[in-house]
């Protein structure tokens, strides 16, 4: 599970078995596991996070976005 980055209580990753979907980026905290979408940014999974706790991670994702593809994109790559 390669973890792009961390923010906060946030770990921000993608699992190795993830390349046969579009790029994508899981966000872990506690117990709580959700999903986004990174093109466009959109939420594919809430995980357990509140409203107001998904929308800090919506900005999050897009603020970091370029990091998120490229991230993805390296690891994925052919």
């Amino acid at each position: 599970m390669p973890t792009v980055f961390r923010h906060g209580p946030y770990r921000f990753f993608f699992y190795s078995a993830d390349g046969h979907e579009p790029p994508h980026v899981h966000i872990e905290r506690d117990a709580n596991a959700g999903k986004f979408w990174l093109d466009p940014v959109r939420l594919a999974d809430s995980g357990g996070y509140g409203a107001k706790e998904l929308r800090l991670i919506e900005g999050l994702v897009t603020t970091n976005r370029e990091l998120l593809l490229r991230a993805w994109n390296d690891y994925f790559a052919d």
